[in-house]
C-alpha cells in the first residue's frame, strides 16, 4: 500500500503531501497528541454524525505478516481537525483554511453543498 502522512514541525509547521494520504490509529494518535480512546470517539462521532461514511474514508491493511490496522484517509484527518482540541489539530485546520484560500485567490471555485434533511414528527 503506497501512502503518505501528515506531519508537523517541532516549529508548528504542517505539511500535508500531495497524494494518496492514509494514516493509521496509532499515526493519527502520534499527530493530534491524543490517546486512542479519544480519538476512537472522535472518528465513531464523525461516523455517527453521518458526516462520513467508513466505507468510503477506511480501509483494512496488512501491516505485517500477522497483523492488520485501519488506516483513514484525507477527510477523517481533516474532519478530526475541527473535532478535536489540541494544537497540532489547530495548526492542520489554520493550513486547511489556508489552503481554502490560496485557491480563492487563484481563481478556483470551492462549491459546497449542504443537504437539508427533514425529520417529520
Amino acid at each position: 500500500m503506497e501512502q503518505a502522512i501528515i506531519t508537523i514541525s517541532e516549529n508548528g509547521s504542517v505539511n500535508i503531501p500531495n497524494g494518496n494520504i492514509w494514516m493509521s490509529e496509532m499515526e493519527l494518535v502520534e499527530l493530534f497528541g491524543v490517546i486512542a480512546p479519544t480519538l476512537r470517539a472522535a472518528i465513531k462521532a464523525i461516523y455517527k454524525s453521518g458526516t462520513l461514511c467508513p466505507t468510503i474514508t477506511q480501509r483494512c491493511d496488512l501491516v505485517t505478516s500477522k497483523s492488520w490496522a485501519i488506516f483513514y484517509n484525507l477527510e477523517v484527518v481533516i474532519a478530526l481537525a475541527f473535532r478535536l482540541n489540541t494544537y497540532v489539530a489547530s495548526r492542520i485546520r489554520q493550513k486547511v483554511l489556508e489552503s481554502l484560500c490560496l485557491r480563492k485567490e487563484k481563481g478556483n471555485n470551492l462549491i459546497i453543498w449542504f443537504e437539508e434533511k427533514y425529520v417529520s414528527n
